[in-house]
């Protein structure tokens, strides 16, 4: 991607915890491979994806016009009425991986390996508040602190800021 707000991905993944299950949807900027939509529930419903995708939605104001496409797997949630509505809404085009080819998703699964292998792995949660706690503290530290080596070693964060310094001023009027 040559610049933010282009294609987002999504995806779904759980948590264990001795309450049950909580459910993480991530919504990915493929520019930067920014976090830039979360959500944490006890249930995997669309509002699930939905919420992921209002918080990236108002979070970067990427504007209807942009021609901006998110990209998920076949799941019900992201086939939904409800969330394509959402992404009617604001003007996304919607992209599904093929059928039976979670290769499309890539970005998206790494993230997850990362987060459970860098912060989940052996760790009993008592509660579905303490796995979101550490979950949410990972999210934010991937977002500025984690260096990637696709992004030439600089976190997610920083490489959005290199490249906004990069681009040309615009007069003021």
């Amino acid at each position: 991607m040559s610049e933010p707000d282009k294609v987002w991905v999504g995806d779904i993944t759980y948590i264990a915890t001795d309450e049950g299950w909580l459910f993480l949807a991530v919504v990915i900027d493929l520019f930067s491979r920014q976090v830039v939509g979360w959500s944490l529930r006890q249930d995997m419903t669309r509002e699930l994806v939905i919420d992921a995708l209002r918080m990236a939605w108002f979070k970067r104001h990427p504007g209807k016009d942009a021609g901006l496409i998110f990209h998920s797997d076949r799941g019900s949630q992201y086939a939904s009425k409800d969330y394509r509505d959402v992404l009617t809404e604001y003007g996304i085009t919607a992209s599904m991986s093929r059928r039976g080819n979670c290769w499309d998703n890539a970005c998206s699964e790494t993230l997850f390996g990362s987060l459970k292998v860098e912060r989940l792995h052996g760790q009993r949660f008592k509660s579905r508040r303490q796995a979101k706690d550490e979950v949410v503290a990972w999210l934010l530290w991937y977002n500025r602190t984690r260096l990637h080596s696709t992004l030439a070693y600089t976190s997610p964060m920083q490489f959005e800021e290199a490249w906004l310094a990069s681009q040309p001023r615009q007069a003021s009027a």
